[in-house]
């Protein structure tokens, strides 16, 4: 196999998503188990599940499933245990009952800007933390602000891009072709440009998802 050859894989995902979360860390699981992983680059790219939400909320996840799909507070409790269950199993640590359901604009236009500075998967990562196990609001500036610093983002850039609507369009071209592409759930796994694996799949789906995909 060609010593240059290289792999290029991208993620659609939300930061509010549950099974993004999962999806992604089943993933990394799997490309660290991969023969040729250091010839891979990954690429997180944005859906927004609800483009509509806003921004300045403080509705939790339990009463967002209740308006949402008209079901009881203990059908959407029971839900969320489900879901956190499957997480832990994970090593993922869900709040998810207090998690705040806000707009996730800002934040993708955020992780492209850190891609500038290969700091996107860093970044993708202390967002879905915040939401999922430390109910903050990723939609207020100033959580991202401190988030952004803490993986090294400059304070300075950061305020420019969250003040400006800098990489907005960045944003709306991943969601394009996310529809041209005939993605309507996420996660979805784009490997190599061919295989398109969907949802948080087993470990096992994912590397096998890989090596066809490298040996093509």
């Amino acid at each position: 196999m060609d010593g240059n050859r290289r792999m290029k894989i991208e993620i659609w995902s939300d930061f509010v998503c549950p099974f993004c979360y999962m999806g992604k860390r089943r993933f990394e699981e799997a490309l660290r188990q991969f023969e040729h992983r250091d010839a891979v680059e990954v690429v997180f790219r944005s859906f927004e599940l609800d483009p509509n939400s806003r921004r300045d909320v403080s509705i939790n996840l339990v009463d967002h499933l209740v308006l949402k799909y008209n079901i009881t507070k203990a059908a959407a409790k029971a839900n969320i245990e489900n879901v956190t269950m499957q997480a832990k199993m994970m090593g993922l640590d869900y709040h998810m009952e207090e998690a705040i359901q806000t707009n996730t604009f800002d934040a993708h236009r955020l992780t492209h800007y850190a891609k500038t500075v290969n700091l996107m998967d860093e970044i993708t990562e202390r967002l879905m933390k915040a939401h999922f196990t430390e109910s903050l609001n990723i939609g207020d500036h100033e959580v991202l602000m401190t988030l952004s610093v803490e993986v090294g983002l400059n304070g300075e850039e950061v305020q420019k891009v969250l003040s400006t609507g800098q990489f907005g369009e960045e944003v709306r071209r991943d969601q394009l072709r996310a529809r041209e592409l005939g993605i309507r759930r996420v996660p979805n796994f784009l490997i190599d440009d061919r295989i398109s694996v969907s949802g948080a799949q087993p470990i096992r789906v994912f590397l096998q998802a890989l090596e066809e995909a490298w040996g093509k």
